[in-house]
Parts: C-alpha cells; sequence; structure tokens
C-alpha cells in the first residue's frame, strides 16, 4: 500500500513536467511559499477550488487519491516509443493509464510502442510500456535507450566495451555502438522496463 498525499502527487508533476514552483504557484493562483509547504508535507489539504485547479494542472482527479480511493491510481502516457529504427518520438502527454497500488511505486510513466521490432519478447505494436525512470541497467534487461534524437525500446546489452541495442525479431539486425559513439550520438538509457499491456 502507497500514502498518496498532495506531497507525492505534486512532487511527481514537478519531476515529470520539469517545473518550477513558480511556475505552479502562477498556474495555480497560490503563492510559491504555498506550494513549497505541499510539496514539504506541511500541508495536506487544500480548498476545494484549490484541488480542482490542481487537478486541472496535472491531468486527473486528485479529489478520490488523497480520500484514500487506490483504485483511481494513474501514471502518465508520454508519447510513443519506437520498436523499429526510423521512425522517432515525440514525447507529448497522451493520457493517463490506471495502475495498482503496488504498481504504482514500480514505475514512472507509460510509452506506448510503435513497431515489431520487439515481438520475440511479448512486445508488440500498440502495447502500453511501463517505464521506470534510470540511466543504466543490468545487461540483458529490456529498456529505453535514446540514440540522439530517437526513442526506441530494445533489449541492453554491454559487452566488449560494446553497447548493443538487441531487437526481438529476425528481420532487424541488431545496432552496436563503441564507446565513442555512446558519447558523440549520444547513445542513453533513459528507462527499464517494467511490463508491457496489450491494447485490444
Amino acid at each position: 500500500m502507497i500514502n498518496l498525499n498532495l506531497k507525492t502527487i505534486i512532487s511527481e508533476y514537478k519531476k515529470r513536467a520539469g517545473v518550477s514552483n513558480d511556475y505552479i504557484a502562477d498556474k495555480l493562483g497560490v503563492t510559491k511559499s504555498a506550494v513549497s509547504r505541499w510539496i514539504s508535507g506541511d500541508v495536506k489539504k487544500v480548498k476545494p477550488d484549490t484541488m480542482e485547479k490542481i487537478s486541472t494542472l496535472v491531468g486527473f482527479d486528485i479529489e478520490p487519491l488523497l480520500k484514500g480511493n487506490i483504485a483511481e491510481l494513474k501514471k502518465p502516457i508520454l508519447g510513443n516509443v519506437k520498436a523499429g529504427y526510423n521512425l522517432l518520438a515525440d514525447e507529448n502527454l497522451e493520457g493517463y493509464e490506471m495502475v495498482t497500488s503496488e504498481e504504482y511505486e514500480q514505475g514512472d510513466y507509460f510509452l506506448r510502442v510503435t513497431g515489431d521490432s520487439m515481438e520475440g519478447a511479448k512486445i508488440h505494436d500498440g502495447d502500453l510500456l511501463y517505464v521506470k525512470q534510470c540511466i543504466d541497467i543490468p545487461s540483458g534487461s529490456i529498456g529505453i535507450a535514446l540514440v540522439g534524437d530517437e526513442v526506441t525500446v530494445k533489449k541492453i546489452i554491454k559487452k566488449d566495451n560494446l553497447l548493443i541495442l538487441a531487437a526481438a525479431n529476425p528481420k532487424y539486425d541488431d545496432r552496436y555502438f563503441t564507446a565513442k559513439e555512446v558519447q558523440e550520438l549520444p547513445v542513453k538509457i533513459i528507462g527499464k522496463v517494467v511490463f508491457s499491456k496489450t491494447s485490444f
């Protein structure tokens, strides 16, 4: 079970949106110190009109969450992750996906798959990937990589001073990057796939 409170909701929004306390205060029509008190946990309740404004800002109704209705837990869907190599991803907020209380703490956001290069790992076109934001993952794990401006999901393998982005479909070749290429392109690990959800 988790304790989803005002502090958690505002802190997660700040992290996801990359915004400041000043930005939040301006959007909600409150003082910067009020936002600081929410994030510090000093204030746990807000007026109904402020609650409505916060719900609009974060993109979902926070009232049932603050009242302990864990059935309403959600995580943002951030655009598409390409399971092929030739398409670019737009990290736009697409919506929200329900998660359980156990799942809530396991990841940070969802990305939608476009392409079939990971079908062998049971990751299909249109699936939602639940991602834990991180900058490194164990070799052999399925992760989200940023290659230049391209976002892709692949098995991440580290071998003989190479970073390998391995597909799970024989139609696609694996991609090999030297340490120099990792720095220059750059190639960055930006998340680990926790699980995938198939959309029917």
